[in-house]
């Protein structure tokens, strides 16, 4: 199925981190697999998850809301991972790619949601000149 989420650079990478947040998972305490396990991996799905559904909707305005849920999901698994640190349920180089790859995700999607933006707030500028350039026909019934 050749949908427009996949020609994504950042839902690429962020399928990425789905993988590397559930091998991170595997090395946690089993305890652990209905509380922060469970929340980790249900934050780092949605990352993915909100890119493919805002691309599929309608309007530029709706791709980005789901652009910042993603970018919220995002922080929220950054909280998580913060929580395992200090719980030390994992090493310091356990985290090294992970942190890369969320901060790359975290550029690519602000990037991508001010690109958005201007290309919108464009759009509105020229409709908005079109409009003038035609009169305000609707006061002249």
């Amino acid at each position: 199925m050749d949908k427009p989420h996949k020609k994504l650079d950042v839902w690429k990478l962020s399928i990425d981190l789905v993988v590397e947040i559930y091998k991170l998972t595997q090395l946690l305490p089993h305890e652990e697999k209905y509380n922060l396990i469970s929340q980790m991996k249900r934050a780092v799905i949605s990352i993915p998850g909100n890119i493919a559904e805002g691309a599929a909707r309608n309007t530029k305005k709706e791709f980005i809301h789901f652009l910042h849920i993603a970018q919220g999901s995002l922080s929220e698994l950054d909280t998580h991972l913060d929580v395992v640190r200090r719980l030390k349920f994992l090493q310091d180089q356990d985290f090294h790619f992970t942190d890369g790859l969320m901060e790359r995700i975290d550029k690519m999607l602000t990037g991508l949601i001010r690109h958005e933006k201007s290309a919108h707030a464009l759009r509105l500028t020229s409709d908005d000149r079109k409009r003038s350039m035609h009169g305000n026909s609707n006061n002249r019934r």
